[in-house]
Order: C-alpha cells, then sequence, then structure tokens
C-alpha cells in the first residue's frame, strides 16, 4: 500500500500538473501557469517523501542501530525497536531481532558453559598437579619417579588445554573492527618474534581488521611456524588478502584440512594443545574472513618459500 500509493501519487500529481499546464497554459501563459504546478508537485512530493521516510527508512534505520547495538555486545543498553512502519517491515524486524537474541543467548550460553567446565575441572587438576610435585619431592624408585613425571606433565598440559578451550570461546567474541597495516605491525611483530627474519610486502595496503586483532592472529601463525623449525616468514598483503609463507619444514597433505580443528596437533609431546590456528580461525570468521592453506610456492625468483603457506581472505563487508 506504502509503495503502491506513493508511485500512484507521484504518476498522478504529473498527470494532473500536465492537464492544468496544458489547459490553462494557453490562456494565462506558459511560466505563469508552470511556476505554481512545479511549486505544488514540489511540496507534495516533499511530504510523500516525509511520508516514506517516516513509515520506511526511519525503521530500518532503527533496525540497523539495533543490529549493530547487538553486535557489539551492547545490546542491555538499548531495547529493540517497538515501531516499524509497515506490516512486512515489521514481520521483517520482527524475526531479525528472533535472530539476534538467540544467536547472544547462544553465544552466552557456549562461553558460560566453557567458563563453567574450565572452572570445575582446574580444580582437581590443580590437586592432581600438587600431589604430583609432592611425591616428586619424595624419595621413589626409577619407575615410580616416571609415573609421577608422567601425571605431572598430563596435569600440566590439562591446564593449557582447559586456558586454551576458553580462549577459544572468548575468540568468537572478541571485537576487533577497524582496519591496519602490516607497517603499523612491524614493530611489535619483529620484537615478539626476533628469532624469525620477517619479510613484508604491501605493507601500507589496508586490511580490514583492528591491530590487537590482526596481530593476535599473525602471533599464533608465527609463533607456530618458529617451533616447527621455520627461520624466515614472509607476510605479502594485497587488497582484501594476506598471505604467510615460511621456509619450513611445510604442512603434511594429509594434515592440513585438520591443522584448524581444535586440539590438532602434532607437537602434543612437547606442550602443543592444538589450539593456536583453530583460535585464530575463530577470530577471523567472527569477522567476516577466512584463512586456509595453499599447496604452493611463491617467491619473488631469488628467494621462494615453499614451507607453510597460510592465506587469509577477508570478506567485503563493515567493520
Amino acid at each position: 500500500m506504502v509503495l503502491g500509493g506513493a508511485l500512484a501519487g507521484t504518476l498522478g500529481i504529473s498527470f494532473i500538473g500536465l492537464l492544468i499546464l496544458r489547459e490553462f497554459g494557453p490562456e494565462f501563459g506558459f511560466w505563469t501557469v508552470a511556476l505554481p504546478i512545479g511549486a505544488m508537485i514540489l511540496l507534495l512530493t516533499a511530504a510523500m517523501g516525509l511520508v516514506l521516510g517516516r513509515l520506511l527508512l526511519r525503521p530500518i534505520r532503527a533496525l540497523a542501530r539495533y543490529a549493530g547495538e547487538v553486535r557489539q555486545a551492547r545490546a542491555t543498553a538499548t531495547a529493540p525497536p517497538e515501531r516499524f512502519g509497515t506490516v512486512e517491515l515489521g514481520d521483517m524486524a520482527a524475526s531479525v531481532i528472533e535472530m539476534a537474541e538467540a544467536l547472544r543467548a547462544r553465544e552466552a550460553t557456549m562461553r558460560s558453559y566453557s567458563d563453567h567446565v574450565t572452572h570445575e575441572l582446574k580444580s582437581p587438576v590443580s590437586v592432581v598437579v600438587a600431589a604430583s610435585e609432592l611425591l616428586q619431592d619424595r624419595p621413589l624408585a626409577e619407575a615410580d619417579r616416571a609415573l609421577v613425571d608422567q601425571i605431572a606433565g598430563a596435569a600440566a598440559q590439562m591446564h593449557q588445554q582447559l586456558d586454551a578451550l576458553r580462549m577459544m570461546a572468548r575468540a568468537r567474541s572478541a571485537d576487533y573492527r577497524g582496519r591496519t597495516t602490516l607497517e603499523a605491525l612491524r614493530a611489535p611483530l619483529s620484537d615478539r618474534h626476533n628469532g624469525l627474519d620477517l619479510r613484508l610486502d604491501g605493507v601500507d595496503v589496508s586490511l580490514p581488521m583492528s591491530a590487537p586483532g590482526l596481530s593476535l592472529v599473525l602471533d599464533h601463525l608465527l609463533f607456530n611456524a618458529a617451533e616447527h623449525g621455520a627461520a624466515q616468514v614472509r607476510l605479502s598483503a594485497a587488497p582484501g588478502l594476506l598471505r604467510i609463507a615460511d621456509d619450513g619444514p611445510g604442512i603434511a597433505p594429509g594434515n592440513r584440512t585438520r591443522v584448524f580443528d581444535p586440539f590438532f596437533t602434532t607437537k602434543r609431546e612437547i606442550g602443543g594443545t592444538g589450539m593456536g590456528l583453530a583460535i585464530s580461525a575463530n577470530i577471523l570468521a567472527a569477522h567476516g574472513a577466512e584463512i586456509s592453506v595453499l599447496d604452493l610456492e611463491i617467491g619473488d625468483g631469488s628467494s621462494a618459500l615453499s614451507g607453510a603457506i597460510f592465506e587469509i581472505r577477508f570478506t567485503p563487508r563493515r567493520l
């Protein structure tokens, strides 16, 4: 009704204006009749514009504002909009609000569950750690000492897994919207990974993620590269794309589809949790980006890097 009425009104006003101009123009003069008719059409069109703005534009803006607040975890600060102009907009808005509330409740449930589980499990794990430390201080047979050392190592690994699980749950709700460049990250990455030879290409390309968030993702990738024996890492940025390549041993073909799975690691015996890449993938997914492993070699002709190669693609969206 709103759209049809607006179209019919616009056409009707124009048609009536033409009839009036044709009827009275020759008698009173073209401009004498055209100017009042133009002013009348302008006023009536502005009135219809105000009505359309109130019935369509204002509710859509209110819904978009509410969705943005839910995304930023500030939904409790403002109640959902109550008026939506038309029945169709009201139905759509109700569905969007219900979806936002369901997603927010699901995220809160997952986070509270992970916090509860990690909190409850840390207490018995701490008891096991304390008991193993007491046993390690006592004189034991060689076989018994080896068993106690295994218990202590397993308990420490459980601590790490619980911390990683909580970090992964929080990674989905962290807000790292913004933009940054590799040039802005050059100094902090070099300081934290001074054992790696970092080569940066496309340092002035603007990437659609804030510096703290992208730095966290790159930290996981760079620490991973160093742990697997890489000495050089190249970061290449292009619009909507970031590629990270190292000169390490690479990733076995059978593991390339599993490296982003939670708890998957090839270094569990030395304390690996298998959560670093999963956390990175979750952070990126929450900000409209996707990370994958490439099966190719990149280089500039003088020094090719054929180890592990990761590619981050940022989906165009408002962050």
